[in-house]
């Protein structure tokens, strides 16, 4: 049985600070989705939101809160959340409803508004929630991503020269997406110039937070053909496993791993592309373009590898050797990445959906990857939550 569907339409709301409801975005990142697709919002039979968990009671209600601002007209509503994974989630719900045939379009759809400064869970004592208490003791996310840069530093002798490419090439793709918030092309010295946040990264070296929205408009391959798109790009698998035991790495927001001495360790981040690709049918060799969560210059590097696009330790020597960027053999992150974005979190993993559906038509511009077929994204949650979907044409 296929799992493929249709994507009909993309649309996003430029990412910044904004400071308005998070509703507006996703209102505004749907209706573009919409007309992109050219189908009726009275027509969508399904609304799946991801959910805004800090922004108050509304956002644990996503689905309802988007179809309201949007017209009540009788869909049935869904809500995600997966922390960074929650668009993965929502994008997979509405897959599932669709397949079912318990519907034939839907609507996915996420946005946020963000805090100053780096994402920490609510106040008060829960030594219950794990996520909790590693910032209890002091390990924020940065922190975290520091010691997996560090890690891969003692491992492969990566350097902090090859972090500042990663931001550098980055900030060279996000300069062409008008959706993106930093707009700016910096050199390896201006990363070396900005604050040390956590030895060895910088603050350059990592992504901030953002409100934004982005939204895809979805459908089974029949309805597509039936409305003359049958060309459209398709969703050919999503993956959402959680982790096995033992685990290989101590993740977020693990405070101490199991223990791996006397069974076989497994890593949760290259456990992800791996369902996804036994699902689409197609190996790493085939992918065109990347686009993967960059929470870190570093964190880049390590994502490549768990989506086998390269041998363990040979992420830098790929970034090195230009074949990364845009008009190299395997570019990752064209729209930027959260780099150039920032994160929106119930947003991100939809944004690079609608990222590589553009790619995939061959819409990106002046970023376009040269005949782009096949595109995998790659996204980590907290709680043993993670994603990596594969588009095709």
């Amino acid at each position: 049985m296929s799992h493929d569907i249709a994507i009909l339409g993309v649309g996003m709301h430029p990412w910044g600070k904004w400071g308005r409801n998070f509703t507006e975005y996703g209102v505004k990142a749907a209706r573009d989705a919409l007309a992109d697709s050219g189908v009726a919002w009275q027509d969508i039979g399904f609304v799946s939101g991801a959910a805004t968990m800090r922004c108050g009671y509304p956002g644990y209600v996503a689905g309802a809160t988007f179809a309201q601002a949007l017209g009540w007209q009788g869909a049935e509503v869904n809500t995600s959340y997966a922390a960074c994974a929650s668009g993965s989630q929502a994008l997979a719900a509405a897959r599932s409803k669709i397949l079912s045939g318990a519907c034939e379009v839907a609507l996915v759809v996420g946005a946020d508004t963000t805090p100053k400064g780096f994402l920490a869970p609510q106040k008060g004592e829960r030594p219950d929630d794990p996520d909790w208490v590693r910032f209890r003791l002091g390990i924020t996310n940065p922190t975290y991503f520091a010691l997996y840069a560090r890690r891969r530093m003692e491992m492969y002798g990566d350097t902090q020269d090859d972090f500042a490419r990663v931001k550098v090439k980055n900030a060279e793709h996000g300069f062409e997406n008008p959706n993106a918030r930093y707009r700016k092309k910096f050199t390896a010295d201006d990363v070396a110039a900005s604050n040390m946040v956590a030895d060895p990264l910088r603050l350059m070296d990592i992504c901030a937070t953002s409100d934004g929205g982005a939204a895809l408009v979805v459908s089974s391959l029949e309805y597509a053909r039936k409305i003359g798109r049958g060309d459209a790009v398709k969703v050919a698998a999503i993956s959402t496993v959680t982790p096995t035991y033992a685990s290989a790495v101590i993740e977020m927001p693990d405070i101490a791993t199991d223990s791996a001495a006397v069974v076989e360790a497994h890593s949760f981040r290259a456990a992800l592309p791996v369902k996804a690709y036994e699902e689409a049918g197609i190996s790493p060799q085939d992918v065109s373009v990347a686009e993967v969560y960059d929470l870190s210059t570093a964190l880049e590097l390590d994502w490549m590898e768990d989506l086998q696009l390269c041998e363990r330790g040979q992420a830098a020597r790929l970034v090195r050797d230009g074949v990364t960027k845009v008009g190299g053999r395997l570019p990752v992150n064209p729209s930027g990445g959260l780099a150039c974005f920032g994160e929106a979190v119930p947003a991100q993993a939809i944004a690079q959906v609608c990222e590589l559906t553009w790619q995939l038509r061959g819409q990106a511009g002046a970023r376009q990857v040269n005949n782009a077929q096949v595109g995998i994204t790659a996204n980590q949650g907290l709680f043993g939550h993670g994603s990596s979907v594969i588009l095709k044409r």
